[in-house]
């Protein structure tokens, strides 16, 4: 099926990320895979996530159909973008139908991006995670892709006004290894398994960020455990 929308929105992310000079280190795009369904899953920092989810994709000539909350199609312009580019958008008070869209998908074959936490992490650090992502890919027989994400959220996040200057941010990215899905398998110890690969390549992407706070008042982005001063997380069950 011809692609008329989000490729040109894919050429505009680049041409941002050049404008930006930001510093995109990306590791474990290999791990997508060609062809075939599959469940990308990220945490989530950052209002611009899913572009970087998304673009971790490409070296695979994947697009990436993303699961984003019903309002956002709404809206005047991003709306006709959403529609265009095929993301599903989701109702929360009534997330089987966007749950079977999601699965009809990659039954199809498509690569569908989950953000597990459902919201925005203000700690930086995971969240609990839902358990969607994991029936999901149970119900449509695709494997899930952990993937995790550092530095997005100095570009623009919940509480603090975008920051779009010319400051050669790095953004890194890691994509692991698919983690398949059995339907033998409780849905949550899945998601347990798939939380806990998640925290090890959040762990890898921060280890591997190669800048540092440029003063005093630059610690909001960093977690409380690596000394900055976001808000501490919540306990997670």
């Amino acid at each position: 099926m011809a692609e008329f929308v989000y490729p040109p929105v894919v050429a505009v992310a680049r041409t941002m990320f050049k404008a930006l000079d930001l510093r995109l280190d990306v590791d474990g795009s290999d791990h997508v895979p060609r062809r075939g369904g599959a469940v990308l899953v990220s945490n989530h920092i950052g209002y611009l996530d899913f572009v970087f989810a998304g673009f971790a994709a490409r070296p695979a000539k994947r697009l990436v159909r993303f699961m984003a909350k019903e309002s956002v199609f709404r809206h005047k312009v991003s709306g006709p973008l959403m529609r265009g580019m095929k993301h599903i958008p989701v109702d929360r008070a009534q997330g089987e139908g966007a749950f079977n869209l999601a699965v009809g998908a990659l039954k199809k074959g498509e690569i569908v991006g989950v953000f597990p936490e459902a919201t925005i992490s203000p700690s930086f650090t995971l969240q609990k995670f839902k358990s969607g992502a994991a029936r999901m890919a149970q119900e449509a027989g695709v494997p899930l892709l952990p993937m995790a994400l550092w530095g997005t959220q100095r570009l623009w996040t919940k509480g603090r006004k975008r920051d779009f200057g010319r400051h050669h941010f790095p953004v890194t990215i890691r994509v692991g290894e698919p983690i398949e899905a059995s339907r033998e398998e409780y849905a949550m110890r899945i998601t347990r398994r798939l939380r806990e690969r998640m925290e090890e390549l959040l762990d890898g992407a921060q280890r591997a960020y190669p800048a540092e706070p440029r003063g005093p008042e630059d610690t909001w982005w960093l977690p409380a455990h690596l000394g900055g001063s976001a808000p501490p997380p919540a306990a997670v069950g």
